[in-house]
């Protein structure tokens, strides 16, 4: 079965720019054009593929639809420019997955690196490590930073190092809930930060030292740098990155609930098995980023 390219495009546009009329506007078409083409499309592979929501995102019959039609866009781009063809302003999206802390830190100049080389567009999904993998499963992006060992399938998986993460807090909170030592009791009642439902670094390390499941009061800080401060204000404790508390630990605004015990995540560069050279650059420079700044060997 040939897929008509129109057809292709618009359906990537839609999941792209989140609705039809965002699609439409990226065309250059009307959204009755781009209704009628997915409905084509469609019609054609004989079931839904779009679920109509805001925004609109890939059923799961869409989600290998989604994936192919990016991988399309991508070797299109790189094999029309070294001719000079499409669009005179037309740049290369890529589509990424990267947890909050690595974006925070030593991610982005990677990405400058590869702007610096061309013209392209960063697409990010900030996900936690321990779920990005699942948006690489769904096509919804073509590299992710995740904490996932095992490649997806069609896809390279690559060490890339560890985040180092220390478990610190206020003087104040210190002298207040951990007068008497960190231990079990009172990690148990005293309040712990944490990034969302998803955040599970709290739960490791009272669980490694403790060697049980503890439930403490939780305050939700979906921020990396929010999350810092909220430690500095007394808010609660939580694990940072060493990377970004190590000036606050020398001036003494924080200080680590159990100095020396820190907690490493190794994480992984995944990304598609094509050949583009967009994605060459992209996984070099990252490399060399996570080199820089993350724990190694």
């Amino acid at each position: 079965m040939q897929i008509d390219s129109r057809q292709l495009a618009a359906f990537d546009a839609v999941l792209r720019e989140g609705s039809f009329d965002g699609a439409a506007r990226a065309l250059h078409v009307t959204p009755s054009a781009i209704s009628q083409r997915i409905k084509g499309l469609e019609e054609r592979m004989g079931r839904v593929l779009i679920q109509r929501a805001s925004p609109c995102v890939a059923t799961p019959a869409g989600q290998a639809l989604q994936r192919h039609a990016q991988q399309v866009r991508l070797l299109e781009a790189d094999a029309l420019r070294p001719f000079g063809l499409g669009a005179p302003d037309a740049v290369l999206p890529l589509a990424l997955a990267v947890n909050a802390d690595s974006l925070a830190t030593w991610f982005v100049p990677a990405l400058a690196a590869v702007q610096a080389a061309g013209p392209v567009s960063f697409e990010l999904r900030v996900e936690d490590q321990d779920h990005s993998a699942l948006l690489l499963r769904e096509g919804r992006v073509m590299a992710a930073v995740t904490a996932e060992p095992q490649a997806v399938q069609g896809c390279v998986v690559e060490p890339l190092g560890a985040m180092r993460y220390l478990a610190v807090a206020s003087p104040a909170f210190m002298a207040r809930h951990f007068a008497h030592g960190v231990d079990a009791a009172a990690l148990a009642a005293a309040p712990c930060n944490v990034f969302n439902a998803k955040d599970a670094l709290q739960a490791r390390f009272m669980r490694r030292l403790t060697r049980k499941p503890l439930a403490p009061p939780l305050h939700r800080v979906p921020g990396t740098h929010g999350f810092v401060h909220a430690a500095v204000q007394g808010l609660g404790w939580g694990m940072n990155p060493q990377v970004l508390v190590a000036g606050l630990l020398a001036r003494g605004d924080l200080v680590e609930l159990v100095p020396g015990q820190s907690l490493d995540v190794a994480l992984y560069w995944q990304h598609w098995r094509v050949e583009s050279q967009a994605l060459r650059l992209l996984t070099g420079a990252v490399h060399a980023a996570a080199a820089a700044m993350l724990e190694q060997g």
